[in-house]
Formats: C-alpha cells, structure tokens, sequence
C-alpha cells in the first residue's frame, strides 16, 4: 500500500466527480461533505449510492455528514441518498448552512482525516484530490466542523420530519 501524499489537479466537472467517487472509497470510517446544493455532482448516480452503502454497512461507527446551503436539490433530486438517510438515520447527517455562511464559496470533503477533495469556488470545477495528507486533511476537516457547528439539521430521514 503507498502511502505517499499524492495530489491530482482537477480541471473539469467529471475530474471533480470521479474524485468524489474516489474519495467515497476511500473512506473507512468517516466522511465529510460540504457544497452548495450536491446538484449535478454525483449523489444520486447508483455507483456512489452502492460505495456510500458499503461503507455505511461496513460498521455502525461509520459517518456520514453533509452540509449544504440549499438541501432542497437533495430532496428533489436525489432519492437513492434519500434511501441511504432512512436506512441510516444513526449515522447519516444532512445540515444546513444558516445564511451568514452563505459567503463560504469552496466546496471540500474529507475521508478519514486522511484525504480529501476541494474545488476553488462553487462555480470553478477546478480543484484538487489529496489522498493520504493528514495535515490538508486536518485543516479542511476543522472547517468542516466550525460550518457544521453553526449549522442546523435540515433533511429528516422520514417523510412528515417526524
């Protein structure tokens, strides 16, 4: 297993999402996700469903957080990370971001304190893949937990929010 540092720049939307897809995998106990909205990203493609499946399945330690600033694109538009929610209520999270956070622009996720994926802006596809950076990891994980922090539960796992 190499366990080097190893960057790979993204240029497009697809890079973006393979790496997502990739960084899904390499979870092995927690995962970290914040965009604006998870629109068009890969969330409800039947691979990352199958990979976030797993890993949920994998242990009943395993989490899953996601934080948007619109989750209504979720709801609509992604019905198998729906399933995965009502499955895994115990250890999937969806928050919203509350709008003095609105101005946060850079999307990222993090797998395990150990890598992660970040774009420039929500509006740049351009970013990066880091696989075994604790140190970036780190950073972008604490981030994660200020904007979770000051954010509130907004998808419940049952239709009526029960």
């Amino acid at each position: 297993m190499n366990d080097e540092v190893q960057h790979t720049h993204l240029d497009g939307m697809a890079d973006y999402i393979a790496a997502l897809d990739t960084l899904c995998g390499l979870a092995q106990h927690d995962l970290f996700v914040f965009e604006k909205d998870f629109e068009n990203i890969g969330f409800n493609s039947e691979a990352r469903y199958n990979t976030l499946r797993t890993f949920l399945l994998s242990s009943p330690a395993n989490r899953l957080h996601l934080v948007a600033h619109n989750t209504r694109p979720l709801v609509l538009y992604c019905p198998r990370l729906m399933t995965l929610l009502r499955q895994f209520s115990h250890s999937m999270h969806i928050y919203q971001t509350p709008k003095h956070l609105l101005n946060v622009t850079e999307p990222f996720s993090v797998a395990d304190e150990s890598h992660y994926v970040r774009r420039f802006h929500f509006d740049d596809p351009r970013g990066i893949l880091a696989q075994h950076d604790p140190a970036g990891a780190r950073v972008l994980k604490s981030r994660f937990e200020e904007i979770w922090a000051a954010s509130h539960p907004a998808v419940s796992p049952t239709t009526l929010g029960l």
